[in-house]
This record gives C-alpha cells, structure tokens and sequence, in this order.
C-alpha cells in the first residue's frame, strides 16, 4: 500500500511544524516555500503551550535550536519603574516549565532539518489547489508543476492566497492601528538583560535575551498603515531614546538594512471552518492575530500538532472527516485567542494620559498569582482531542 502524501504550502513555523509532525507519522511530505531562501525572521518566545505540543511529535527546541533560553516576560514603564515583574522559578512552578526565547531561523532550520532532503521546495508558489473535494487535490504552481495529494495544508500566510480562493466572501483582514519593527543585534558589553516590555503612551519597546550572545528587539508605534519614516533610527530614536536603560543603548545598535517593519493586522473575523474537503488552513492563514499575548506562532503549533494527530487516526477515505474533526477543535480556540489579542493590543496602546495612567495603576495593583491565572488558559490549553470525540463532533459550516 503506498504512503498518504500530504503537500504543504509554506515554510514557516506552522508549515515545518505539520510537515515534520506527519513526517513522523509515516506521510510522505512536500513542502512549497514562494521565497527563495529560509526567511532570516527575528525571534519568537514559545510559550509553555506550544512546547507541549512540541513535546506530542517528540521535537525537541532545546536540541534542535542549541539556543534556546528561558524567557519570562516583565512589564515596565519609560521611566524604568516595573509594572508587573514574571519569575522564571513561578512560570516553572505553575506549567512545568517557563516559555522559551529563540531565534526564528533557528527555529525554523531546526525543523527543516528533521525532514528528509529534498522535503522542502523554495522559489516554488502555489497559485492555486484543484478539486480539493476529490480523492486527490491538485496543487498548481507558478512553475507549471502539478501535485496531487491525498491532504493540502495551507500554511501560506496572513495574506493566504488559498484563503481567499476558498473564502471570497470573508471580509480579510484588519488593521490594528499599529506597525511594528523587529530585529536581532549583539549585547556584548551590555549587562545581563530580562526579557521585558515597556509601555509608553501609544508605543511599546521589549527586549528578549537570546542565548547566542545577541538579543530581538521590537517596538511598535500607533500610527496609519503604509507609514515609513524615511529615516528609522532618527525615527525609533525619537520615540524610545530617552527610554529607561538598555533602549537608548540597543537603539545605537540597530543596522537599519536588517530591521523588520510590519503593520500589525488580524483577521476581521473567523473563517467559517478550517477546512474545505481535503484542504485545511492553519496558523495565519487560518487565524491570523496580533502579537499581544505571544500566541501566532505558538497556536500554529498547536494547530499543526492536532492536524497530524487526527489525520494520524485517518486512511485515504478518512481524511476530509479528519480534516473537518480539525476544524471542530481548533476553530474556538484560535478565535477567541484571536480577539482577546486584539483587546490586550488596544489596551497597551492607550495614547490618552489619564487612560494609560489607570492601565498602568491596574497592572501594578494586581497581584502576581492573579496575573498567571489570567493566562492558565492559554499556557494550559493545549491537549491533543480523542479522535473518537472530535470525529463525533458537529461539522462546521
């Protein structure tokens, strides 16, 4: 009997995730990348959630990445002063182990290298996937070579063309009011650093350590999407350079050439299910979120995990019941993360003093215990679904 094949469409995170989790299960996987090269990315902090659902497929960061360091993340004012401070030891206490700060093309080299050779085509876009009701989806590409496939998994982005061959209807995408800027310098000479983030009046500065003798800088800023100062570091340097100890210091370190800007956007509203017969959509592409709480990259983990688990549980004949079983267990979860990430972005970018002076006394006021709970659901609620269960449950759509 020949192996199931599965196509996947894109490379990032959630792409490699899937691939190398079927891979594992004995599918035979191809995965289409439109970039030419692995994308450079910045760095990602996996939360407790995510590493669990590594820990399903028997992935290990740590060993994959060699630079993986823990990373719980305070809260602090421009002037210095903390909001809200997180302790490794409590985060380790409370899940079993804190979240971890890595580099994205650490991460992403790691997981290609868990597939065979050859798994992975770059340079090659899927214009379009065929017959996706059929027995075997033809996946067409920008060069003229057609796959077929007994699943596709459309991991090809918050701009997911798939997305909107399937889905003309859906509204797309929403602007948050935000850009942001993301990039990765040295801290040698630096004291130690913490993973924090800062909130100003509108703008927000974080600092992750990386284990590798560099550290990912962010900011994001309110501003009208499309906007692109002509100057970035005169520009980042007026609205963080008379920030608290080590901004002004990292600002001075910015290579403008290998800094990211992105307008943050989400999806304006769910899809009405993750799946079209053979075809589902994870991650970005399938609920696209701001990165508020931490949690895009971290759910299309999740996502890829429970996709391989319950197509795991499937033959050929079986697979749009896997597929629709996916979309039964993750679509609730991923839109309600989805919008609570949208809340969390529109309080920290309060502009008005008196609004941010309130959020800023709330943070402080709440006690740490109730800070973790807050985000027990998130850190805890990932589990892989019986796939008698999910296969019971109602079809979406």
């Amino acid at each position: 009997m020949s192996r199931r094949r599965a196509v996947v469409v894109g490379a990032g995170i959630g792409g490699l995730t899937a691939a190398v989790a079927l891979h594992r299960r004995g599918w035979e996987v191809g995965v289409h990348e439109r970039s030419a090269d692995p994308a450079p990315g910045a760095g990602i902090v996996l939360a407790p959630n995510a590493l669990r659902a590594f820990d399903a497929i028997g992935f290990d960061v740590e060993r994959a990445t060699g630079s993986a360091v823990p990373a719980a993340v305070g809260l602090r004012r421009p002037d210095g002063r903390w909001l809200q401070r997180a302790r490794t030891e409590a985060l380790t206490r409370r899940y079993g182990r804190p979240p971890l700060a890595v580099h994205r093309a650490a991460l992403t080299a790691g997981l290609a290298a868990a597939l065979p050779p050859g798994t992975i085509r770059y340079a090659s876009t899927v214009r379009r996937v065929d017959d996706a009701e059929g027995a075997a989806p033809v996946v067409r590409t920008a060069g003229g070579d057609d796959v077929r496939a007994d699943v596709v998994i459309a991991a090809d982005g918050i701009n997911s063309p798939l997305r909107r061959q399937y889905f003309p209807a859906h509204p797309g995408l929403h602007h948050s009011g935000e850009t942001a800027w993301r990039t990765v310098v040295t801290a040698e000479g630096l004291p130690p650093l913490v993973t924090t983030e800062t909130w100003g009046r509108g703008e927000r500065f974080g600092v992750v350590p990386l284990a590798d003798g560099r550290v990912y800088v962010y900011a994001t800023a309110v501003v009208p999407p499309g906007t692109r100062p002509a100057d970035v570091r005169t520009e980042l340097a007026r609205r963080f350079g008379r920030w608290h100890d080590p901004v002004p210091a990292l600002l001075d370190r910015l290579d403008p050439d290998a800094l990211l800007q992105h307008d943050l956007y989400d999806l304006a509203a769910p899809l009405p299910r993750l799946h079209h017969g053979r075809l589902a959509w994870l991650g970005d592409a399938a609920h696209a979120m701001t990165p508020n709480l931490g949690q895009g990259g971290c759910q299309a983990i999740e996502d890829a995990v429970v996709l391989a688990h319950l197509l795991d549980g499937a033959d050929r004949d079986g697979a749009p019941r896997a597929l629709a079983a996916y979309s039964a267990a993750r679509r609730d979860r991923t839109d309600a993360i989805r919008v609570r990430a949208r809340r969390a972005g529109r309080v920290a970018a309060l502009r008005n003093p008196l609004a941010a002076a309130v959020r800023d006394f709330a943070v402080r006021a709440t006690p740490a215990r109730l800070g973790l709970r807050a985000v027990d659901d998130l850190y805890d609620g990932f589990a892989l679904p019986s796939p008698r269960a999910a296969f019971a449950a109602r079809p979406l759509g």
